[in-house]
């Protein structure tokens, strides 16, 4: 795109500024776009498995609901508590809703398709994810009250402890794949099985890693059956209950882009990404964000399928399932996966 403008008279430094910014938008406005979509699909999905009707009058077979919601939640009044730290206050949905979208800047939409196409591209989705953690805690305390500070507390520990396990079974990829770079791991995978299949989580190896991987992501972004953040009796809307408004809409925007990164995630990292599942030539016809937008959508239809069936966790199941069973058993696939690439050579 850099030398598309070039190509228009600009100087180098202002086409790759300008390139950069149209780059975003193109990221930025579909991810908005599909956040209304997802929380429309997933609330007809609860209601499809709860024989409810679900959103339904709002447009045709009720399309407009998230945009109508948006709108709603626009016109009304931002309520600032009088005791709260106002700055901080403030700033908390903003940091989440900022680090929610930064991470896509390095997520491969197809062969060459991709802001940043940096060495260290995985590295740089879990430092960025890691951040989400100040936004939740920020707002927790800053809200200067108890149900709102102890969710916090609760979803401080809850991301860091899968975040252990997270960065773990990342290893694994990385030491199969071979490097950082997302582009590189999706190619990596192509053919992977018998030549034929592309993805990593048919590999009898890492299929017990990508299981691990999604339970994971499932806690990561606190999603049913590891709400426990927003536990109605003890915790009434968990550290957003003083929220409203825009600031409102700002964590719930960046909780389903967060929803849609671990979607992608999974694809990227273990069923090809961009790549069709088996590797035969009329199947590439199909543009690859088509296939990695498919993936997306079968993992998120799993995201909304758990929700609506498997019953919320307690909250010391939680932390024995992270540090008990998941650590130890993430750190003995490192070893059993480093292992057996150097007895086959991979090392060599």
């Amino acid at each position: 795109m850099t030398e598309f403008f070039q190509s228009l008279g600009m100087s180098y430094d202002w086409a790759w500024f300008v390139a950069t910014i149209c780059g975003v938008l193109l990221i930025a406005l579909p991810l908005m776009l599909a956040v209304a979509m997802v929380i429309y699909a997933e609330r007809r999905l609860w209601a499809f498995m709860a024989l409810r009707r679900g959103p339904n009058v709002v447009g045709p077979f009720g399309l407009l609901q998230s945009f109508a919601d948006g709108l709603k939640v626009m016109l009304q009044e931002t309520i600032i508590p009088s005791a709260s730290n106002k700055g901080l206050f403030l700033i908390a949905p903003i940091i989440t809703f900022t680090v929610a979208l930064s991470a896509w800047a390095v997520i491969p939409f197809n062969s060459g398709a991709i802001l940043g196409n940096i060495n260290v591209g995985l590295l740089y989705v879990l430092a960025i994810s890691s951040l989400g953690v100040y936004g939740t805690v920020i707002a927790g305390w800053a809200s200067n009250s108890k149900y709102p500070f102890f969710s916090a507390m609760r979803a401080s520990a809850q991301m860091i402890s899968y975040e252990v396990s997270i960065g773990f079974i990342l290893i694994c990829i990385v030491l199969w794949a071979g490097t950082f770079n997302m582009n590189a791991i999706v190619q990596a995978q192509q053919g992977h099985i018998l030549g034929i299949f592309n993805a990593f989580a048919l590999n009898p190896l890492l299929f017990p890693i990508w299981v691990m991987f999604f339970i994971s992501s499932l806690a990561e972004t606190q999603r049913a059956p590891f709400d426990l953040t927003e536990a109605e009796s003890e915790l009434v809307a968990g550290y957003q209950t003083e929220y409203s408004s825009m600031a409102f809409a700002l964590y719930w925007l960046g909780e389903y882009a967060n929803v849609l990164l671990m979607c992608t995630l999974n694809a990227t990292l273990f069923w090809g990404g961009y790549l069709p599942p088996i590797d035969w030539a009329p199947l590439y016809l199909l543009p690859g964000f088509v296939w990695l937008l498919i993936k997306i959508c079968i993992f998120f239809f799993m995201f909304g399928w758990v929700k609506a069936t498997v019953p919320r966790y307690r909250y010391d199941q939680l932390m024995r399932l992270g540090w008990k069973i998941f650590l130890p058993l993430s750190l003995l696939f490192v070893f059993v996966v480093s292992g057996y690439l150097m007895l086959t050579g991979h090392f060599a």
